[in-house]
């Protein structure tokens, strides 16, 4: 049949493979042979990390998030080789102590590469131990693929607009997301990840001490809880590390009182208290807030979805020797 060899045909039917070939080099056991103690490894290193110092997991769900928002999840947010990853904390993505995340992503790689020198991108480790390290804090384990490659760049100049700000209107999150290929609710439970960790009182100061000319305080949060916040952001002109957890009342716990306390007043930053200001949001915070299990399914999901978002494979990317440079720049 002669329209079967049609150049727009094959190119649609080239155009139709193209996604799934990406996925599909990636897989769950694709170490099981080339280095069959990987996830043993980053299991390891990943509670050691955890047991001394328990903002890991949402310091490295951040470092994911940047990661994968920015560039797809290359592996680019680690690299220290140019400005990136200093622009990318001023633009206060990585709000809980990025250092950690560097850090467990940096110990598992050493070991890795003792075991099984060349083998595993620091994309993938970055990958695992956020997922371990989320079900450590006593979140939801979901599936993992890999087979990452690393970037063989990291630009400064792809961080703004790629990744949500604390006082974004809804309507900005909305449609960085959606631009992202992620559907509303799957925004709001990746949100239900701010479960864990903190931010920096002068992310939120504005609701405390400056809201408007005649209200120095955002009516809207809950009153006791705004008192208690004032308490702790007092100095933070003074003290840049002054922080407040984004969840105060389980706040090393990964469960869904987030939600709980956003229906309470007690959302910490802008883009927090949006979420239950906009019908289009608030349904879903609802069902999360009255359901765990439902959160934890959907937020697994959409990490998993996440966490595979314009990877690098086929030869497009490397796997780097070590995580914070090319290994061009190694060879040197």
């Amino acid at each position: 049949m002669p329209f079967l060899h049609s150049p727009a045909l094959l190119l649609l039917l080239l155009f139709l493979s193209l996604p799934f070939s990406v996925q599909s080099q990636l897989s769950l056991d694709y170490y099981h042979k080339t280095c069959p103690d990987f996830a043993q490894i980053v299991h390891d290193t990943v509670a050691r990390k955890h047991a001394t110092s328990p903002v890991t997991a949402a310091a490295s769900m951040r470092l994911l998030f940047s990661d994968c928002l920015v560039g797809g999840c290359d592996g680019s947010v680690l690299v220290s080789s140019n400005v990136f990853n200093h622009a990318e904390r001023d633009a206060e993505v990585n709000r809980d102590l990025p250092g950690d995340a560097f850090d467990v992503v940096t110990r598992a790689k050493i070991t890795l590469e003792l075991s099984c020198p060349g083998i595993v991108s620091c994309s993938d480790v970055l990958a695992q131990a956020t997922r371990d390290l989320i079900a450590a804090a006593g979140g939801p384990s979901y599936k993992v693929e890999l087979g990452r490659e690393d970037s063989l760049v990291s630009k400064v100049s792809d961080v703004e607009g790629n990744i949500p700000k604390p006082n974004q209107s809804i309507d900005e999150l909305i449609k960085l997301y959606t631009a992202k290929g992620f559907t509303i609710q799957e925004m709001v439970a990746l949100y239900g990840g701010r479960t864990i960790g903190f931010s920096n009182c002068k992310e939120f100061s504005d609701r405390l001490f400056n809201f408007s000319k005649n209200t120095p305080t955002d009516p809207e949060i809950n009153s006791k809880y705004a008192e208690a916040l004032k308490m702790s952001c007092a100095d933070y002109e003074k003290n840049p590390a002054s922080s407040a957890y984004s969840d105060p009342i389980t706040p090393g716990k990964f469960d869904n009182v987030y939600y709980q306390n956003l229906l309470r007043g007690m959302g910490l930053l802008a883009s927090d208290h949006a979420l239950v200001n906009d019908p289009r949001t608030r349904k879903f915070v609802e069902m999360y807030a009255g359901n765990q299990a439902l959160f934890f399914k959907d937020f697994g999901e959409a990490m998993e979805k996440m966490s595979v978002r314009e990877v690098k494979t086929g030869g497009k990317g490397e796997v780097r020797t070590r995580c914070d440079a090319f290994n061009s720049i190694n060879h040197h």
